[in-house]
């Protein structure tokens, strides 16, 4: 765990910046295949946000603590500008710095999220991870015959996992503060609210076999940011990046390029 208030990152290529952030419960490990790629004609740079990966612990979350750790990091590294993508929780995490920040977004990209407030579904995986008993496990075997007699589903288990991390001593140890997500999990459901539309420039990728943008996120987006663009990848469930890489890429690139 990162005790100290220092955000994970990891940088691919050289050009003009765009910085990826994950969703909850991931990591910038979820995206280095996608950042690879897009690398070829950009400086892509992933992050860990708070709580999440290595990035540093806290018991205060929520998309307004968020934003700032974005700023500060460009601050860090000196980026004046960046283009933003940011997938589900990172996709709030972005639209609250817009509220912001936004003269130093090039362009905005959110993958599979809305403004609004979502009604939550995570509680059982929640469960799951607080109760798993960390110390009687000796191997990832085990855990994940544990995660898959609570939570039944393959995909999922083998996500989250990628949280288990183990210490020669210690033993298993979660990489994300669970604790603290399941705290502050009203926070993470929040609506981003705004006060004025945001009038410039924004894309919206929607993943077909999502629920996360519905009508009712629909018209908030229609209201909210009046000149977006909404692309729908119609074989996607919510894990875009995972399900159709190549299809997002180039969504990704076009939007870029113009």
């Amino acid at each position: 765990m990162n005790k100290s208030k220092t955000i994970n990152f990891k940088s691919f290529g050289e050009g003009e910046p765009v910085i990826i952030l994950h969703g909850l419960l991931g990591m910038l490990d979820n995206w280095q295949s996608f950042a690879r790629k897009l690398s070829e004609n950009y400086q892509v740079i992933l992050l860990d946000q708070r709580n999440h990966g290595k990035s540093f612990h806290s018991d205060e979350f929520n998309y307004e603590l968020l934003a700032f750790d974005l700023k500060a990091f460009m601050d860090s590294q000196a980026i004046d500008q960046a283009s933003l993508i940011g997938h589900s929780m990172g996709g709030k995490t972005i639209l609250a710095f817009l509220k912001h920040f936004r003269a130093q977004v090039s362009k905005p990209i959110i993958v599979d999220m809305s403004p609004k407030r979502h009604a939550g579904g995570h509680e059982e995986i929640f469960k799951a991870l607080l109760n798993l008993p960390l110390h009687e496990i000796n191997s990832r075997k085990e855990a994940t015959a544990w995660l898959m007699n609570a939570l039944n589903s393959e995909t999922l288990v083998l996500f989250l996992l990628k949280n288990l991390g183990r210490d020669p001593q210690k033993g298993f140890f979660w990489k994300a503060n669970i604790k603290s997500l399941w705290d502050n999990y009203n926070q993470i459901l929040e609506a981003i609210i705004r006060e004025t539309p945001y009038q410039e420039s924004i894309l919206f990728v929607k993943g077909g076999r999502s629920d996360y943008i519905d009508i009712t996120a629909e018209t908030l987006i229609n209201t909210d940011y009046p000149n977006h663009i909404m692309k729908t990848i119609d074989d996607a469930g919510h894990w875009i990046h995972a399900d159709k890489p190549e299809a997002l890429l180039e969504i990704v690139k076009e939007y870029l390029r113009n």
